[in-house]
């Protein structure tokens, strides 16, 4: 949703008139992606992922595209950044956990701290992907913005086969390669801690 909210801002309001700016995540389902691809992952025992429904922006529309379209992207992680970090100031201010060890915690041990740290982790976990510079992942817009103007164009028209990519990265890197992304952002919010 934080997509659409910042390319509202800068001038597109293709999300909100898709009924998209909405918390419901009823909204933002994706039938294959929610559902049945990490349903089907799962029980074949590779690395589990999914995704939602992608929020619709038409760069095109926003004021200055090159410049905002970098921003609208990364508003996702931002969020999780965000969120990642009032989990980690809860923790530490409501139960007073001063330090998670591998996860193993110091301190109150009730369902709030679990769901607290649950909630931490996984807002960390989906910031660090999210920003791998591979379409259609946020980071991309980096390598976007870092594309000279006349690439620009055909790059963004080929973000549209690039679910095949990422889905080939997942599975690639499973385990250790992901870990690779995934730990120094754990690392660095359990320091936070």
């Amino acid at each position: 949703m934080s997509h659409g909210v910042v390319a509202l801002a800068f001038g597109d309001d293709t999300a909100k008139r898709a009924g998209r700016l909405s918390l419901n995540p009823l909204r933002h389902v994706d039938p294959f992606g929610t559902v049945l691809l990490p349903a089907l992952l799962a029980i074949s025992g590779a690395p589990v992922f999914g995704f939602a429904k992608p929020v619709p922006v038409n760069v095109g529309r926003l004021r200055n595209p090159r410049q905002q379209a970098v921003l609208v992207s990364l508003a996702g992680p931002a969020t999780n950044i965000v969120l990642a970090v009032l989990a980690a100031f809860g923790l530490r201010a409501f139960f007073g956990v001063v330090r998670v060890p591998g996860f193993g915690l110091v301190g109150h041990r009730g369902a709030g701290t679990q769901l607290l740290l649950a909630f931490g982790i996984v807002n960390v976990v989906l910031a660090s992907f999210n920003l791998i510079p591979v379409p259609p992942l946020d980071g991309s817009a980096v390598v976007e913005r870092l594309l000279p103007a006349s690439l620009w164009p055909r790059y963004l028209r080929l973000r549209q086969y690039s679910m095949g990519l990422l889905l080939l990265v997942v599975v690639l890197l499973r385990g250790r390669g992901l870990d690779l992304v995934f730990r120094p952002a754990l690392d660095l919010w359990q320091r936070l801690l």
